[in-house]
């Protein structure tokens, strides 16, 4: 028996080659995918638990697994306080402590400091403190990983329910075409932003709840799109001669018409992610985001317009959002120009 090897699309493999030829767009993929990488570890980097506890000759982990004072010897049996120097001292009178790169968590708050808060940075806390006395840096990586999961989750559930809606609309047209565009039309004047304030005052913010209030909002952001590649393929040959062999109408949607109005909205993708960061950024520097104490870059940064004489504070969430930002719309570009045909990379 021969066996054959299959062979790649040659389209795919000329948008991937017109991807790479975008250098910044291909080497942006890789800095931001290391970096959202890195942050999915949040716990094992920063985190005022310790990542291992060796104790009379048996391994504890503390990070997964919560273990009571008594364990190593305390007096509570409550779970271990391992910022407490009493229960530091009990472990490594009989063992051993290997501790996360940062030793603080999100929401620690560092007693230790000297003098008023928001404290410089120094050797203890890389990036300062703030206005409460946690650690800045860890509350960075955590707010970077729930930005960038909130606007993952935004990005592909608009998508669907916008692609879905527009590929509706394309592919059938009449009333349900005009009906469609006049609700759109309705539904997109709606102010997001008063309705979320008037919410907030019922229903207190948390991630899941501020997910389906802008899911309801933003899906209208590919429709357009969609519904025009759709309008443009129904009259098309082979989509007439599906119909008059019978082929079911999902089918045709799906296999024929649906792979022609993905290269349009893929290109937007990018874009449309980097507008969910901005827009929880937005939400929680307004203070109608996430719940208090949670870790988020648009509470930094108001926290760094409320405390001008820490500008450690603004400065680290100016530079991360920025950072993230612009990786994600040289992403964008790179993908513009992956699906471009007409564009020849250098």
């Amino acid at each position: 028996m021969v066996l054959s090897k299959k062979r790649n699309n040659p389209l795919n493999e000329a948008r991937w080659l017109r991807f790479k030829a975008n250098k910044r767009g291909y080497w942006s993929m890789w800095a931001f995918g290391l970096l959202f990488f890195v942050s999915l570890f949040a716990e094992v980097i920063s985190n005022d638990k310790p990542l291992l506890v060796s104790y009379n000759s048996q391994w504890y982990f503390p990070v997964v697994t919560q273990y009571a004072e008594t364990e190593f010897g305390g007096e509570f049996e409550t779970e271990a306080d391992y910022t407490d120097p009493y229960v530091i001292e009990l472990i490594e009178e009989k063992g051993y402590i290997i501790w996360p790169l940062i030793r603080f968590s999100y929401g620690t708050i560092n007693y230790d400091i000297i003098g008023a808060v928001p404290s410089a940075p120094d050797h203890v806390n890389w990036l300062g403190t703030d206005d409460k006395g946690r650690d800045v840096l860890a509350r960075v990586i955590y707010g970077f990983r729930i930005s960038v999961l909130f606007g993952f989750v935004l990005t592909i559930l608009s998508s669907v329910i916008g692609v879905a809606v527009g590929a509706t609309q394309g592919y059938y047209g009449g009333w349900i075409d005009l009906f469609g565009q006049r609700f759109i039309e309705v539904w997109s004047g709606m102010p997001t932003l008063f309705l979320l304030i008037i919410l907030s005052s019922f229903v207190e913010p948390n991630f899941w709840w501020l997910l389906g209030i802008m899911v309801a909002f933003s899906w209208m952001s590919l429709v357009g799109i969609v519904r025009a590649e759709f309008l443009r393929c129904r009259n098309f040959d082979y989509v007439r001669a599906a119909q008059a062999m019978g082929v079911a109408d999902r089918r045709i949607m799906l296999r024929h018409m649906l792979p022609n109005a993905m290269v349009a909205s893929l290109t937007m993708m990018p874009f449309i992610l980097s507008g969910s960061v901005t827009t929880l950024t937005s939400l929680d520097f307004l203070g109608f985001g996430l719940p208090v104490g949670s870790p988020s870059l648009g509470e930094l940064l108001a926290q760094g317009k409320a405390n001008l004489q820490a500008p450690w504070l603004g400065f680290s969430a100016f530079f991360v959002l920025s950072i993230m930002l612009t990786l994600l719309v040289f992403i964008g570009e790179a993908v513009r120009d992956a699906f471009d045909p007409h564009h020849q990379g250098r």
